[in-house]
């Protein structure tokens, strides 16, 4: 399938990456919205333009793309574009990822590598799974949230969308995170978060 990225940062590294190890895409160009970026190679892979290149970049053929932005906000808001052209939003789904067969994921979805999503879990669009995270059974995974490298989701967690889970956070069973919330590298949450909050620290509390 041939395949472009948008976003030629260091996500989109790990994103090509991902699509070349799966071995179903081609991708055969990076989209960025920096201008003095046009012509330079990224492992390889040519940088082609900004996102209003993509109606072109489908009439050439170009079947899907995958937007590989951390910014949760920002993946969302480039969301519009991919439909706009036509083009299929596709996932990015490591070989070394653990994924059961009664999870869900969502169009957009990145999961890294040694990711582990378990037993009718539920990941929404342009959620990212990232290296080593865990999440486990019967747990939601909301739109554009992202899950941080070696983070642990335990069962039954909701996680609104755009939340960020840091690095190394743990949360128990059955709790919630709202949406824009942010948790801390290292937090263990032991609380339900509300919306557009940062927590830190063991147990999790909110900054001040």
């Amino acid at each position: 399938m041939r395949t472009v990225i948008i976003g030629a940062g260091g996500h989109g590294k790990v994103v090509l990456e991902i699509l070349r190890l799966a071995g179903r895409h081609n991708v055969v160009g990076f989209i960025d919205a920096d201008p003095f970026r046009v012509g330079e190679h990224v492992s390889g892979v040519p940088v082609l333009g900004g996102v209003n290149l993509l109606p072109k970049l489908r009439r050439q053929d170009i079947e899907a793309a995958i937007i590989a932005i951390g910014d949760n906000r920002a993946r969302v808001g480039y969301m519009e574009y991919v439909a706009g052209a036509g083009l299929e939003l596709t996932n990015a789904v490591h070989p070394s990822a653990v994924v059961s067969p009664s999870a869900k994921l969502g169009r957009g979805v990145v999961v890294a590598a040694a990711a582990v999503i378990g037993v009718d879990a539920q990941v929404d669009d342009l959620a990212i799974i990232n290296t080593s995270a865990v999440v486990d059974h019967e747990c939601h995974v909301g739109l554009a949230a992202h899950i941080c490298p070696g983070a642990l989701l335990a069962g039954l967690v909701r996680v609104g969308g755009g939340a960020l889970v840091g690095m190394g956070a743990r949360i128990l069973p059955c709790l919630t995170v709202g949406e824009h919330a942010i948790i801390g590298a290292g937090a263990v949450v032991v609380e339900d978060v509300p919306p557009d909050v940062t927590v830190m620290g063991v147990p999790a509390k909110q900054k001040a």
